[in-house]
């Protein structure tokens, strides 16, 4: 099959070129209308592309020419099946580019192509998601022994920990799931992803790794059988993200990370970040971001159409009854964000920051890691990021500006009101003069006590250090 699919040449940039802008921007609305008409002439490329990614009926001799001496095989395994000439689709198989390889991906068809969605089987396993793509790219890229991805679904995540990692684990509950990401291991030629079947860390149960990452069925939904595995773990409320931040810390090994793309509960009464600060286990640090917080009802009807029953006969009772359960628990919102634990002692970060971030953001949690673990002192010699601008508001001709702002063009892209003094301070970094000896000039250019400054502003400057505004 490998070799079938480079044969047509069946990569992420040659569909998206064969589709152009629009049709493929449609496709991510699922709409294949745009795509359709794109494809009509019937290469391999073409044909591959309305089979598998529009699960449109091609005729059976275009799919065996595409798929050489496969066609029976496939069938038989159930990616597609023919009948009347024709054949169609039973498996999403889908190019898939990181940032060094091209790949393929199998999974269960996408729901919801051109119209409304289908009751979802239980144990859908779902292909390339919004949240499996962010996972990706808050993931730390370095170089690790050993990698867990844990709830692996179609292997997404494996496949990138593979390119870094001597060796990945990846571990479902779902059966079909492991069957999927062992496939695509297969697939794309991958010796080092172990999978494995299992409820948590269960697979794994006496092991250690540096690196453990998770896109979690966070759905926080109530307690039912039915469930759709892929997203609801049967656990109340947010535990099933609790458990897997109090519990990953116990295999990393010391200085591994467990990142974790997660919901959380916002009740009344207590801060988010009070809440899951309470998950972090002693001996770790975490950086968690809170990227949005929905309303229930919002919430509910988001993954009410996700199952399929918007408009159908269960909506109205399920969505009461979902809302009801949010009441009882006193529920205001629900959080998404970004969970990354630290097993190291230092301080932690809890940020909430809904606004556009540079993709992808693994390296400013990293570079956080860097800044928060420096030893910090007056003799540092820091240099202003060279992304950092400057913002004043004032009245025209005023002697001072009303408000000063920092504001970073790169990584979270903070923004941090400033006084004339830190405003001084950072912009002076430049790396020749230390910190101390910068403070030292501000205090005599504005007629202050050096010792005052210092005890006022070193902490202002470290600041400015671990939230990304100066370097070492």
């Amino acid at each position: 099959m490998r070799a079938a699919l480079e044969a047509a040449g069946f990569t992420y940039d040659a569909v998206a070129g064969l589709l152009g802008p629009r049709a493929h921007e449609a496709l991510g609305r699922n709409e294949t209308t745009p795509a359709l008409r794109r494809t009509a002439e019937p290469s391999p490329l073409a044909t591959l592309t309305r089979l598998f990614l529009l699960q449109a009926a091609v005729p059976a001799d275009a799919a065996g020419r595409a798929l050489p001496g496969l066609v029976e095989e496939l069938e038989h395994a159930g990616f597609l099946r023919t009948s009347g000439g024709e054949a169609r689709a039973l498996l999403d198989v889908r190019p898939y580019a990181t940032e060094t390889d091209d790949l393929w991906v199998v999974s269960d068809l996408t729901p919801g192509l051109d119209g409304p969605t289908g009751r979802v089987p239980d144990y859908h396993v779902l292909g390339v998601s919004p949240s499996a793509t962010s996972l990706a790219q808050l993931t730390m890229r370095e170089p690790v022994g050993r990698a867990l991805d844990l709830g692996t679904g179609c292997g997404v995540q494996a496949l990138h920990l593979a390119a870094h990692a001597g060796s990945v684990v990846a571990t479902d509950i779902n059966q079909r799931a492991v069957w999927m990401a062992g496939f695509n291991a297969a697939l794309n030629d991958i010796a080092t992803i172990d999978t494995r079947t299992g409820w948590f860390f269960a697979p794994v149960a006496d092991e250690s790794f540096d690196l453990v990452v998770t896109n979690p069925p966070f759905v926080i939904s109530p307690d039912r059988s039915g469930r759709l595995v892929y997203r609801e773990a049967g656990l109340p409320a947010d535990d099933v993200v609790s458990h897997v931040v109090r519990h990953a810390p116990d295999h990393l090994t010391d200085g591994g990370w467990a990142q974790v793309v997660a919901n959380w509960l916002v009740v009344e009464g207590r801060p988010w970040d009070e809440r899951v600060a309470g998950w972090v286990p002693d001996g770790c640090s975490a950086f968690v971001v809170q990227r949005e917080v929905l309303d229930p009802a919002a919430y509910v009807e988001l993954w009410l159409r996700d199952e399929g029953l918007h408009g159908g006969a269960e909506y109205v009772a399920r969505y009461d009854a979902w809302l009801g359960w949010f009441d009882e628990q006193s529920v205001e919102g629900i959080g998404f964000g970004w969970v990354n634990v630290h097993k190291s002692e230092h301080d932690s970060a809890y940020l909430d920051w809904p606004y556009a971030v540079e993709q992808p953001v693994a390296p400013a949690i990293r570079d956080w890691a860097a800044a928060v673990t420096h030893p910090f002192s007056e003799h540092d010699r820091l240099t202003l990021r060279v992304d950092v601008l400057q913002e004043t508001t004032g009245e025209p001709g005023a002697e001072d500006p009303e408000t000063i702002v920092l504001r970073q063009q790169r990584g979270l892209r903070r923004a941090r009101r400033v006084d004339t003094v830190e405003a001084a301070v950072a912009g002076a970094c430049d790396g020749d003069l230390t910190v101390g000896q910068i403070i030292d000039a501000v205090a005599a250019l504005t007629e202050r006590e050096p010792a005052e400054l210092r005890a006022t502003y070193l902490p202002v400057v470290r600041d400015l250090l671990v939230e990304g505004f100066l370097t070492v």
